[in-house]
């Protein structure tokens, strides 16, 4: 048995997937601890792990982040946006967190610790202790493959203010950076695991060794989930055209969710808007003018793994996590993101065959129906899809996982 803490930024998008990992690595009997954001510990606890919250200064709730820093809404995305987040989120509060972490393992030794992308304790520790005097680094990669910006001279001058605020930082860690601040995750770690498959990446010849494809991770189950009256309409024969703006860029529903509702009013399809907010059917239909279209299905929270199985299209602004479920279940995209990793998302769909990249965060009503029924109606975007879920079932990325914490356990 192993001695496993699993680390994660406390926004949602980066949760989910870490918490499915503890929830498999508990139930091959290894012990863990969850560290993380403090809304997250029910749910942390569900897994069978042990749970221990970020400090104050690190702990903070993405669904606030409108009223916390009403500032970055002002931001274009890009890297005014990326550079924000870095300078509050990543690297803002990665003094607090690396002292939770030194604290959490002082009484709990770990063999392994495994973090998202956005952990950045794992770089840190990486680069501050040698290998034999520290846990064995785990990086999950839950966004697309971005490794080598460094090279690109264009990126180091737009991020130059962000590279130095990165190196501070690290330096009052009493950590010298010497990458690209984009590349360190992907390099400074023991194991990176790029959660998706070859397909659905651009072939590349410059991966570090340690860096592998090991396959999407399961769809998330969803729980205990009541069923809305209108769940046997899934079934009624209509294609079922699924739209959500994710769990984090969700806080203007007019981006994406109402043009498409407005954009299928008229046409023979079922379409769902899985708003991720418990206020979203409302919001939407206040933007409706009251006036919701007769095909159309209005709801909060919904989980993917019921939901996706019935999709003919899945609508969204391109979250990794969200595009490789879809993937996964065999449905075609059409995607319409502009902030943080989306736009690479949104590319790699396209490129993959597996969807439509419609170029922008704020589509109009007419570019989301002539994409919608171009997916629809050329059966070549769902083979690709369907080839894609064949090439994700020869991978099991949690048994990848267990084979390296079974492998770093000290007994």
């Amino acid at each position: 048995m192993a001695k496993v803490i699993v680390g994660a930024t406390p926004f949602e998008g980066h949760v989910s997937p870490v918490l499915t990992v503890a929830g498999d690595l508990v139930r091959r009997g290894h012990e863990v601890v969850v560290y993380t954001g403090s809304r997250f510990a029910e749910r942390a606890r569900a897994t069978g792990a042990r749970f221990r919250p970020l400090p104050p200064q690190a702990d903070v709730d993405d669904g606030q982040l409108g009223t916390l820093f009403p500032e970055r809404a002002a931001l274009p995305p890009g890297p005014a946006q990326l550079s924000f987040d870095f300078e509050n989120f990543f690297l803002g509060q990665l003094p607090a967190q690396m002292c939770g972490l030194r604290s959490l393992r002082a009484e709990f030794p770990a063999d392994v610790v495994i973090g998202e992308l956005g952990f950045w304790s794992i770089p840190v520790l990486s680069l501050h202790t040698a290998r034999e005097h520290r846990p064995t680094l785990v990086t999950l990669g839950a966004i697309p493959l971005l490794l080598g910006g460094g090279d690109d001279a264009e990126a180091r001058q737009a991020f130059a203010g962000l590279q130095k605020f990165g190196e501070t930082t690290l330096a009052s860690l009493g950590v010298r950076l010497t990458d690209f601040l984009f590349d360190a995750p992907f390099q400074r770690t023991d194991h990176y695991l790029q959660l998706t498959v070859p397909s659905f990446e651009y072939p590349r010849d410059d991966l570090p060794a340690h860096l592998r494809f090991v396959g999407a991770l399961p769809p998330t189950r969803g729980g205990e989930f009541a069923e809305p009256s209108w769940w046997p309409e899934l079934s009624d024969g209509r294609p079922v055209v699924v739209v959500t703006q994710g769990t984090v860029a969700n806080t203007d529903l007019t981006e994406l969710v109402v043009p498409t509702v407005r954009a299928l009013a008229d046409l023979d399809v079922l379409v769902v808007a899985a708003t991720a907010r418990p206020d979203g059917p409302e919001v939407v239909r206040r933007e409706l003018g009251g006036v919701v279209p007769a095909n159309v299905r209005l709801a909060g929270y919904v989980p993917f793994d019921r939901l996706l199985p019935h999709a003919a299209v899945l609508v969204t602004n391109g979250g990794y996590g969200g595009v490789q479920t879809a993937l996964h279940h065999g449905v075609p995209l059409v995607v319409a993101g502009a902030s943080e990793d989306k736009p690479e998302v949104a590319a790699r769909v396209a490129w993959s065959g597996t969807g439509l990249d419609l170029g922008t965060g704020r589509p109009a009503d007419s570019e989301v129906s002539a994409a919608v029924r171009k997916v629809l109606f050329d059966p070549g975007y769902r083979a690709q899809a369907g080839t894609m879920a064949r090439e994700m079932a020869r991978y099991d990325p949690l048994r990848a996982i267990a084979d390296i914490v079974e492998a770093s356990a000290r007994g």
